[in-house]
């Protein structure tokens, strides 16, 4: 998945999703433009309703307006909806950036939400150093939004072991009071907002910052925390839990190219000794990433038998493109349920009919791949927690002139032909603006407990749904969605993310 950015957001996450002040900018169109416009020097012809190919136009850098004329074309030809898109003349635009985002349909879902949330940019050399592996600059712990607005709140969602905050003891839940002596709860500046995000999200490594955290139990602390290179650990807490059937649990969080080994280090252990009877896979804060990845998980959890010879997921392009790719042209081929690894060993299997996935707002793209590719084979998927994103599209990252561009491109169905999940899947239920309803339980996230913990609320509902085959009572407001609820208060959050892990991305590294 992608989150909507606007052109001022690309810069920081935070300016999107955190502080929600007019400190949050990205580049001016003077500093994006470097002088050049299309108005008056360098036009392009243009004529309505007439688009020449777009890849004849790539790179044409001078002005403005060569830059949107490529982006013009090449919208029409591969974006999912292009009918949707009204035609802008190239020429009327000094930003390009400001161009692209109008490039986009404006159309709504049932629920009356964008239909494309997904339209954003990123300067090429950063995109490249985000793409390149899991690792990146930070202090490897997760941050969470629960309110945006004075009185914030932001909190430690999990944290990688091994890594700066990790080991300077930060735990999920801790709430962030204050940043280099910035009030992170209160403070409404411009000076406080750049003084946050720098912060919580430093631009390299070797930069130090104080933050001041609340616990659960209420005391406070003062960390001081080095931003390094770490390395993302997608799976942790994989463990057993009998309670009369033996049920396996484990924590997945990104699917990138590290995480295949991981899972099948996970199967393999969950498939020891007397195996498990059921298996509760938390996926609340995974927003995709590798779709090969995912198909491999969903073979991993259901077993040859309801897989072989099936489609994991069939992609749909635009009615140009009914039977080949949009940007590759190659001819369409369906995406299996994968089961050998990227080096083509034998996956291990669980052989389970049914799965219950712990699920939030940050539950995303190739996330909800697994969940819609199981259901599609007739496996049983019982949803706790809240409504996932509603991303069952992608696109190809597409490069020109230094920045690169995604727009929604295609579109997954599962094996039944299904992919109408545009509101997200919430569980059956979910009292206020649910999308498409499966079975299971509407659970608040709860921030008071760790990941894995038995007794943590989601965990809990699926144990006890395990059990007895009961739900408990559903929250009286929407779950998966941002909640502007007092400090401490369990709700679901915004995950404070780079666009990378909110992905849909094709294809096995090397293939």
């Amino acid at each position: 998945m992608i989150i909507g950015l606007n052109r001022t957001a690309r810069v920081s996450m935070t300016c999107l999703a955190l502080m929600t002040l007019a400190a949050c900018g990205g580049q001016s169109d003077s500093q994006r433009d470097g002088g050049s416009n299309g108005g008056g020097n360098g036009t392009v012809s243009y004529t309505a309703g007439i688009f020449q190919p777009y890849k004849g136009l790539a790179n044409r850098c001078t002005t403005a307006a060569e830059e949107n004329n490529w982006l013009r074309s090449w919208i029409n030809d591969t974006y999912l909806w292009y009918r949707e898109v009204p035609d802008l003349n190239p020429n009327s635009y000094s930003d390009p950036l400001d161009y692209f985002d109008r490039l986009r349909t404006a159309e709504t879902t049932p629920s009356g939400a964008d239909k494309d949330k997904f339209h954003f940019w990123y300067p090429t050399d950063e995109w490249e150093r985000l793409s390149q592996s899991g690792i990146s600059a930070g202090y490897g712990a997760q941050f969470a939004l629960l309110a945006a607005t004075p009185p914030r709140d932001v909190r430690v969602a999990y944290v990688d072991p091994g890594t700066p905050a990790a080991n300077a003891g930060l735990q999920r839940g801790d709430m962030i009071i204050a940043i280099d002596g910035a009030d992170a709860i209160n403070g409404n500046t411009d000076a406080i907002v750049d003084t946050l995000n720098a912060g919580l999200f430093p631009e390299g490594t070797g930069e130090t910052h104080q933050i001041r955290l609340r616990s659960n139990d209420g005391s406070e602390r003062t960390v001081s925390l080095t931003s390094a290179n770490v390395t993302s650990t997608p799976v942790q807490n994989v463990k057993v839990i009998d309670q009369g059937v033996r049920v396996g649990y484990l924590l997945f969080n990104d699917h990138i190219a590290t995480a295949e080994q991981q899972l099948i280090t996970a199967i393999n252990t969950l498939n020891s000794g007397a195996g498990v009877d059921e298996l509760v896979l938390d996926i609340r804060y995974n927003g995709g990433g590798y779709l090969y990845i995912a198909s491999e998980l969903a073979y991993m959890i259901a077993g040859s038998s309801r897989t072989s010879g099936q489609t994991f997921e069939r992609l749909t392009f635009n009615d140009k493109y009914p039977n080949n790719d949009a940007v590759t042209g190659q001819a369409l081929q369906p995406i299996p349920f994968f089961s050998t690894s990227d080096s083509n060993a034998p996956l291990p299997s669980l052989n389970l009919n049914r799965v219950f996935v712990l699920t939030g707002a940050g539950t995303c793209s190739a996330s909800e791949s697994i969940m819609n590719g199981l259901r599609g084979v007739g496996v049983e998927v019982i949803q706790i927690g809240g409504t996932t994103c509603g991303k069952p599209y992608g696109f190809y990252a597409t490069d020109n002139c230094d920045t690169t561009y995604f727009a929604i491109q295609f579109k997954g169905v599962n094996d039944a032909g299904f992919g109408d999940y545009t509101d997200g899947f919430s569980p059956q239920n979910t009292v206020t603006a649910p999308g498409t309803t499966i079975p299971g339980c509407s659970v608040r996230d709860d921030f008071m407990r760790q990941l894995g913990d038995p007794t943590e609320g989601r965990l809990a509902a699926a144990l006890g749904y395990i059990g007895g085959g009961m739900c408990p009572a559903p929250p009286s407001g929407p779950v998966g969605v941002t909640k502007q609820g007092m400090p401490g208060a369990d709700a679901d959050a915004v995950l404070l993310r780079s666009p990378l892990r909110e992905n849909r991305i094709l294809g096995r590294p090397g293939a």
